[in-house]
């Protein structure tokens, strides 16, 4: 037996601990952020509030920062409603998100990339490669329209299998017109929830709730078709 072959099970095991301590460090910081609350959002839109003309620009960047710690979206975008009123709010909103997907992105591909690859093999690695390349943004924007999947979560899981920044960007902004819109007119709509721009909001997240439901059945299906698709010979 070479050595090569002696040292593989070694280096598979590292890899596995080096994604399963990844996974670790991504679960301690939900639970702290998203379930024990351990940053006050109000405190963070009174600071925010307080910088004057540069607020828009500011909270864009505290949120797409707070976004990648794993603070709930819906708060950050009803946030930016009550800051700045339905309009400019959702283009924070945005803009936000899309930092959001870029640094959580730029993490996943730093801390499991190289890990993810070598435990998928050669082979599958390639594949993957080659149907990212492919459909690699319409993962992005599909994802953004299903209901109760983290953003974040989402961001460094597609970090990690190498999905490239661009993509990440564009995606994250496409898929997240909708809902950026919804929760942030909500939160501008905060003092009167009979308003019309709330029913609107409302309205507007039921449908992309459905479609979102409806694209994540057909894309599972495709890609479990394109996987199973034995590979042409040459």
């Amino acid at each position: 037996m070479s050595d090569t072959d002696e040292s593989a099970p070694i280096d598979r095991r590292r890899h596995i601990l080096r994604l399963a301590a990844f996974a670790a460090f991504l679960l301690g910081l939900f639970y702290l952020v998203a379930v024990a609350r351990v940053v006050d959002v109000d405190d963070v839109r009174a600071t925010v509030a307080a910088t004057g003309p540069v607020a828009p620009l500011t909270y864009v960047f505290v949120s797409a920062v707070l976004g990648a710690l794993f603070v709930p979206g819906p708060i950050l975008a009803a946030g930016s409603g009550v800051l700045f009123g339905p309009v400019l709010g959702t283009f924070v909103t945005l803009g936000a998100t899309v930092g959001t997907a870029v640094i959580a992105s730029l993490i996943g591909r730093r801390a499991g990339r190289d890990s993810a690859r070598a435990l998928l093999g050669a082979a599958r690695a390639d594949r993957l490669d080659r149907q990212i390349e492919r459909g690699g943004l319409w993962a992005v924007v599909g994802q953004r329209f299903v209901p109760g999947i983290s953003d974040a979560l989402a961001s460094y899981t597609f970090g990690a299998f190498g999905v490239p920044l661009w993509q990440m960007a564009v995606g994250a902004f496409i898929g997240s017109v909708p809902r950026a819109f919804v929760y942030t007119a909500l939160g501008a709509s905060i003092g009167d929830l009979s308003a019309p721009l709330a029913y609107t909001a409302i309205g507007v997240w039921c449908v992309t709730a459905i479609i979102g439901a409806f694209a994540a059945h057909r894309g599972y299906r495709s890609w479990r078709n394109r996987d199973h698709t034995p590979e042409p010979t040459p």
